[in-house]
């Protein structure tokens, strides 16, 4: 895709409708050979939107200092995770990428300087959901990094920068968990729909929040208490969903999918807007 092609997407699509935006609570990598409910989840909601003309990602597991973009025409396939089934590290998800969507994307954030990247690729928070949503992995595919030397409020004011690429066809996806807190996981109840009783009550209030459009709440979630503590121990898989929400506007609907908990410190829950 060039940039003016860009351009020449942004009039039919302001004409007909905006995309989008989705959290998806990526989980285990696992997810990528499963063919469970939460796989199913994956597939109808893709199934429920417009085909995209390229996907921005912001995954969990791509921190940095400062803010890059990736900038490559062909992204590898990035395995980072160990212990696993040899089946999961023979798995390649071979999306173009968009050197010039990434440049596009660069111009629109005014809040810092963002660099082009050429090393990184796809990782598992963008693979494992992506090749069950466009299994032909024909849709350029760019990621967008989490400065980690940042707090919410700056990664969701960046985030609304990036309101524009939904009236160009850009399906902009938030990949991470509301609930992640591995240090505490149940691995004996990793195949049963369990919480513990403060993940679950993070989790509920966490949705209320979102449905109800309470941005500066989950903005402020450091001072919402313990359960908020134990779910959000560290940051990374909680922003993207700040990305997200960061989107909105006024007229969008918001639908929960996926919405069970795993392991009793995960949450599957996923966020479709608009």
């Amino acid at each position: 895709m060039k940039l003016n092609d860009l351009n020449n997407i942004a009039e039919p699509l302001e004409s007909t409708t905006t995309m989008p935006v989705l959290f998806l609570g990526h989980g285990s990598p696992m997810h990528a050979i499963k063919d469970d409910e939460i796989v199913q989840g994956f597939r109808t909601v893709s199934a429920l939107i417009e085909r995209p003309n390229a996907i921005l990602c912001i995954s969990a597991h791509w921190e940095t200092r400062g803010t890059m973009v990736t900038a490559m025409e062909a992204p590898v396939t990035i395995h980072d995770f160990y212990g696993f089934p040899k089946e999961l590290y023979e798995i390649h998800y071979p999306a173009p990428g968009s050197p010039d969507l990434a440049k596009h994307t660069r111009e629109l954030i005014t809040k810092t300087e963002v660099h082009l990247d050429d090393k990184w690729g796809l990782d598992h928070g963008a693979w494992t959901v992506l090749r069950h949503m466009y299994p032909k992995a024909d849709i350029p595919v760019i990621q967008l990094s989490l400065d980690s030397t940042q707090g919410p409020k700056y990664h969701y004011e960046l985030a609304g920068e990036l309101r524009a690429l939904r009236q160009k066809g850009i399906l902009i996806v938030g990949s991470g968990n509301l609930v992640h807190n591995l240090e505490l996981i149940a691995w004996d109840k990793l195949d049963q729909n369990y919480a513990y009783e403060w993940a679950e009550e993070a989790s509920t209030r966490m949705k209320k929040y979102i449905l109800d459009g309470n941005h500066q709440k989950l903005i402020d979630y450091s001072k919402l208490g313990k359960a908020f503590r134990l779910a959000i121990p560290t940051p990374e898989h909680y922003l993207p969903l700040l990305y997200a929400l960061a989107l909105m506007d006024g007229k969008d609907e918001i639908t929960l999918f996926n919405d069970q908990p795993v392991g009793g410190s995960l949450s599957m829950t996923s966020v479709k807007i608009g």
